[in-house]
């Protein structure tokens, strides 16, 4: 078996519909069908998401939750039951190109020490999805939460830990970690590093195996070569439901991998950043819903 395609499902049977249609279809395309499995995890759906699956793509291995275990823990679930050499975690609210599946597992074998590998991510309207970064050191999230890293010219040179300029996103490279929406992760890598922590429900754990995939010698490696549309949001609860997560993420991460001094700075520096934007996109922006969120993650910080 070459490829596990793993995707967690939770109330999107129509996108997880559209997925698996462009999942079988890439696999037709790139000659895989033979090499590969395809197993969907759903999460407690109370919609027809199990349905969809059993009646319009019955060659899938489909997993039952009787309750929601989260992003981690599920992929974990499906990771066990997988065979192949590359494991591919793949968000529900994906489309795949014909060709994403045949590049990224070349681009993967091109290089052994390839740990993890994602592509290019589209939105609905067919921009670009920033959808990679750096690790989150000290002075890279005191660079995110003082928006200096949001400066075009600075975005190269700082390396940030959320990288926004589109310019990054032209060339293949090799980076820290890539967005969990769509991760080909190389299977020796899992067995080196461990699994996806289960700690971390939703946000930021791809982050964290990305962390211990390169302390286990692999590469992490992104690749323009192909693309995908990610419907952002569409399995989520939209773009700032992640904000007070990722804060809790962040003093997980700190707790977990850095010395308590560390931790105390990144607190301080969460909580000037949700400060700054309380009075940037609250007070100044009149957004009162803004407020109230980094409120919250001010409190959490």
């Amino acid at each position: 078996m070459l490829l596990s395609i793993i995707i967690i499902s939770f109330n999107t049977s129509q996108l997880l519909q559209s997925c698996l249609q462009s999942v079988y279809q890439a696999l037709k395309k790139g000659n895989l069908e033979d090499s590969s499995e395809v197993i969907v995890v759903d999460n407690a759906s109370t919609d027809n998401s199990v349905e969809v699956v059993r009646n319009n793509f019955p060659q899938t291995n489909l997993i039952c939750n009787r309750k929601n275990l989260g992003f981690a823990k599920g992929n974990n679930q499906g990771i066990q039951k997988s065979k192949g050499k590359y494991v591919l975690l793949l968000n529900s609210d994906t489309e795949l190109s014909t060709d994403t599946l045949a590049v990224s597992l070349k681009e993967a074998e091109s290089d052994k020490k390839t740990g993890v590998l994602s592509v290019k991510l589209l939105n609905r309207d067919g921009s670009l999805q920033p959808s990679a970064g750096f690790f989150p050191d000290l002075h890279k999230i005191f660079f995110w939460m003082t928006f200096v890293d949001d400066l075009p010219l600075l975005s190269n040179i700082l390396k940030p830990y959320h990288q926004q300029n589109p310019k990054f996103y032209k060339k293949a490279q090799n980076i820290d970690w890539v967005s969990g929406a769509c991760f080909l992760v190389r299977r020796e890598a899992i067995l080196k590093a461990g699994f996806l922590d289960e700690k971390i429900f939703m946000y930021g754990e791809e982050v964290e195996w990305c962390y211990r995939i390169k302390k286990s010698g692999f590469s992490v490696r992104y690749t323009p070569d192909t693309s995908i549309y990610h419907h952002k949001g569409a399995s989520g609860e939209g773009k700032e439901a992640g904000i007070c997560e990722e804060f809790s993420y962040l003093k997980y991460f700190y707790h977990k991998h850095k010395p308590y001094w560390q931790l105390i700075f990144l607190k301080l520096f969460l909580m000037i950043g949700a400060m700054l934007r309380i009075l940037v996109f609250g007070i100044i922006g009149g957004n009162s819903k803004k407020v109230n969120l980094y409120a919250k993650a001010f409190n959490l910080a």
